[in-house]
């Protein structure tokens, strides 16, 4: 816990396994306020972000990014302060000589939901291209897209173990987008 004085430096926190060996994320951060840093499986740094509960960004960046989530460091604050959060993330940021790809060009990666139109196959724009489709026979292609993708992400995290219970939001499939609800 850090108060508005003290600012940590990444490189003396421990490294927290993203998946622990029960399948589970860390829940010590659970309805915390912190920042918190996330390395692959190398422990390269991927993104730095602040957040009112880590636990729950923690969970949002795993679906968007399973391959990128292995390690994450975080430091916690009692209260709510976007000042001293954003003063640790630019020093974290800075303290690791560049800007990781998540803060950077892969930002939306981060921090948008899953947008599965983008991972549309040539056999479903096909379909979804055809005239004889009505309005509600693309949303249904959509839908399906979206479910596509979410089956193949459950599968990676299955593949890591992960144990906790994943549900994304079933509204937004309609449009082809996949947030954790």
């Amino acid at each position: 816990m850090t108060t508005e004085k003290e600012l940590v430096s990444l490189a003396s926190l421990e490294y927290i396994p993203y998946i622990n060996g029960d399948g589970e994320l860390p829940e010590v951060l659970q309805k915390r306020i912190g920042v918190y840093a996330v390395f692959d499986e190398e422990k390269v740094l991927q993104f730095v972000g602040y957040s009112r509960d880590v636990y729950l960004s923690l969970r949002q960046h795993l679906v968007r990014q399973p391959q990128l989530c292995y390690w994450v460091k975080a430091q916690t604050i009692e209260r709510p302060s976007r000042a001293i959060l954003e003063n640790i993330e630019k020093a974290w940021i800075a303290e690791n000589g560049s800007l990781p790809l998540g803060n950077g060009e892969d930002r939306a990666k981060w921090t948008q939901p899953i947008d599965a139109k983008a991972l549309i196959t040539p056999e479903e724009q096909a379909n979804y291209d055809n005239p004889m489709n009505d309005e509600m026979a693309k949303i249904k292609i959509i839908k399906n897209v979206a479910r596509r993708v979410e089956a193949d992400i459950l599968q990676v995290l299955e593949k890591r173990g992960l144990q906790m219970q994943i549900r994304f939001n079933p509204k937004l499939k309609e449009s082809g987008l996949l947030d954790l609800k």
